[in-house]
């Protein structure tokens, strides 16, 4: 190991971890072809509920029935998981002694596929165990997993790509999740026929989340300005801190964002604008996965787990819920205005893609101008008018931040350090939009 700058104990080194990626219409045929090239005799095949009578579990089904795959269908995933979610999908996984799992669905159901494929393979480990510190002990994963096929069916949260599952740990009502490059899906499906029977708030709310993906990855601290220096690569986040690598597919992703997410909102059957927002989806998550994000999710965390009775439009769900994307996109206008003052050249860059007109800007207003582009794009897709539209009032605010606090694996990304201060006038901001 290199000896280390006068920084202190910062990373000198970052590493790419994704799935194998497989894009193509119709390509999900295929997925009977490859259980049999992995030699799997037994399969678990996980969905949610809506999902089990949709195009795309019927596109799966009949390529395994095609290819004679023996299999169990786990379809009762909880759309935004929880931690008693994932302990029911475990326990069905650890029963099944399965040899190969199949995710259809979206982030949700792909990441208690992750968690039942990491549980089932470790019999013995608390739940705890790999769960994020400082809620949960986030030992390293070293037992090896059996293979995962992810088709996703939304344009979003880019789980295919990543080695992070996310759930709401009721108890504490926060947001926390397991993050190991081990439990990322062996391959990706990315099937653009899939993206056809989503409705428009999914897709808005799924493309707001690609959205803050390459925005926050693109701002995030850079890789070897985050401390502590892993005694041993096996220690090395998967969240390290923007990179070069990362920065790539973070831009790309935004410029897809920019030209197709209002065009598949508003026209279902712009198959050219669903099937690019579903790569945009792979890869941004091929970027944050690796890079990270930082305050709107961190900060979306407790939005989401604190959610009273607000319903979201287009979701078919018995419980309150506030969509992913929407817990996160909501506070990033107040999130860039305050980060921009560490990279502003980024944020001004950003701001561009988005559309605005930075001839004459001055480096000084970046964050203004970013945070101004995102309200108008936020405005033109009628998006709630902040947390106060959702269900909460500046009352709230004090445990929204707390369970901001326990988010330390991104907030610390942040390229702006923070305190609770900044964070209750960031949520305070937050409350109205326009």
């Amino acid at each position: 190991v290199p000896e280390r700058p006068a920084l202190g104990n910062t990373d000198y080194a970052f590493e790419m971890a994704i799935s194998n990626i497989r894009y193509g219409e119709g390509v999900t045929k295929e997925i009977g072809m490859d259980l049999q090239n992995l030699g799997a005799r037994r399969v678990c095949l996980m969905t949610d509920k809506n999902l089990s009578q949709l195009p795309p579990v019927n596109a799966v089904l009949n390529s395994l029935a095609k290819y004679g795959i023996n299999f169990e269908m786990y379809d009762n995933v909880r759309v935004e998981p929880t931690d008693q979610s994932f302990l029911d999908a475990i326990k069905f996984a650890k029963k099944g002694e399965f040899d190969a799992y199949v995710a259809v669905g979206g982030g949700s159901v792909i990441d208690t596929c992750k968690a039942a494929n990491l549980y089932a393979s470790s019999p013995t480990s608390d739940f705890l165990d790999y769960v994020n510190a400082p809620i949960g002990k986030g030992k390293p994963v070293t037992v090896p997993l059996k293979p995962l096929i992810a088709v996703p069916t939304t344009s979003g949260t880019g789980s295919e790509t990543t080695g992070v599952a996310i759930f709401d740990f009721k108890e504490l009502k926060v947001k926390t999740g397991i993050a190991s490059r081990a439990i990322k899906p062996t391959l990706g499906i990315i099937d653009p026929l899939h993206t056809l029977s989503m409705p428009e708030r999914i897709v808005a709310n799924s493309g707001f989340d690609v959205l803050c993906h390459a925005l926050e990855s693109y701002t995030a601290l850079p890789y070897n300005m985050r401390s502590p220096c892993p005694s041993n690569p096996i220690n090395r986040p998967a969240y390290q801190g923007s990179n070069p690598i990362s920065d790539v597919w973070a831009l790309h992703a935004l410029r897809i964002v920019a030209k197709y997410l209002k065009r598949a909102i508003r026209n279902p059957e712009d198959r050219e604008a669903r099937a690019n927002m579903h790569l945009a989806s792979a890869f941004a998550g091929i970027g944050f996965g690796n890079a990270g994000v930082h305050l709107c999710h961190g900060m979306s965390y407790p939005i989401s787990g604190l959610v009273k009775t607000y319903k979201p439009k287009d979701y078919n769900v018995d419980h309150s819920l506030v969509p992913h994307g929407l817990s996160v996109v909501l506070t990033s206008p107040a999130v860039f205005a305050f980060t921009a003052q560490i990279h502003p050249e980024r944020h001004l860059e950003a701001a561009e893609i988005l559309g605005a007109d930075i001839r004459t800007a001055r480096i000084k207003d970046a964050g203004f101008i970013l945070a101004d582009t995102l309200r108008k794009f936020l405005f033109d897709l009628n998006v709630d008018d902040g947390l106060a539209a959702i269900g909460y009032s500046k009352a709230d605010i004090p445990a929204l931040v707390k369970g901001t606090l326990p988010q330390e694996r991104v907030t610390k990304l942040s390229p702006r350090p923070h305190t609770e201060e900044d964070l209750s006038t960031l949520f305070e901001a937050s409350m109205k939009l326009y």
